[in-house]
């Protein structure tokens, strides 16, 4: 259920959970402050929980707040950032969907000229959108792949696409790339560094001061992408 209550002078909206548990759990997302208590919990000492934890409740929440928000919405006018910029759904002369770069006021459209949408369901945009991201998304890391193996004098591994909620990279034992598809929609220097970074990991698979020497050969400056990269929600 929802409840309010007053933190730091600050009116914080909270999730409460009552469920099968011994110890009070406090999650702080993108969703906002939500808190897991054993049935028999009291109001009272949820409060008070919460009044302990102000300090950190309120750094966190406005952490959130400041994230660069990824999470999209499947509707007509909803903007898709590719490469940091922003894209736009749009009909194209010939009557089908295509993807629009916005630039100042207007939209920059591949080919033809604009007519008006069609109405279309959430579920038909979000269809065309994120099949619109995975090709972009394979045909850029497949090419910057290509570039960083080069680089650091390792094979061209294989890769996959991962939709993982918290890892925008990983590279296994077998030697397999795997990066988040939303990569695509950041600016290309922060897919460089992931890609730099998981390319490393074929040389050192670990995270010793060997394996950033390793990463700065190729990418310096490399804090300075992870830095970035921690305001993306």
């Amino acid at each position: 259920m929802l409840t309010q209550t007053i933190l730091n002078g600050q009116e914080i909206t909270y999730t409460l959970k009552r469920c099968k548990r011994k110890s009070i759990g406090l999650r702080i997302d993108n969703h906002g402050l939500s808190i897991s208590v054993p049935l028999q919990t009291s109001l009272p000492n949820v409060e008070t929980i919460l009044q302990e934890k102000a300090d950190w409740i309120t750094k966190k929440l406005e952490h959130w707040r400041n994230k660069k928000n990824l999470v999209l919405t499947w509707t007509h006018d909803a903007v898709y950032p590719l490469f940091g910029e922003p894209w736009q759904i749009a009909m194209s002369a010939s009557g089908g969907l295509q993807m629009t770069r916005q630039s100042g006021q207007e939209a920059e459209y591949e080919s033809g000229s604009a007519h008006l949408m069609p109405e279309l369901a959430p579920r038909q945009i979000e269809q065309f959108v994120m099949a619109w991201y995975h090709q972009q998304a394979i045909a850029c890391f497949k090419q910057r792949i290509t570039v960083y193996a080069q680089k650091l004098n390792v094979r061209h591994p294989p890769f996959r696409l991962s939709r993982a909620k918290t890892r925008w990279g990983s590279c296994n034992s077998r030697g397999v790339i795997h990066l988040n598809w939303r990569l695509i929609q950041m600016p290309l220097y922060l897919v460089d560094y992931i890609v730099a970074h998981e390319l490393s990991h074929l040389i050192e698979m670990n995270h010793s001061p060997t394996f950033w020497k390793q990463v700065e050969s190729v990418y310096p400056n490399y804090w300075m992408a992870r830095k970035e990269l921690k305001e993306y929600g």
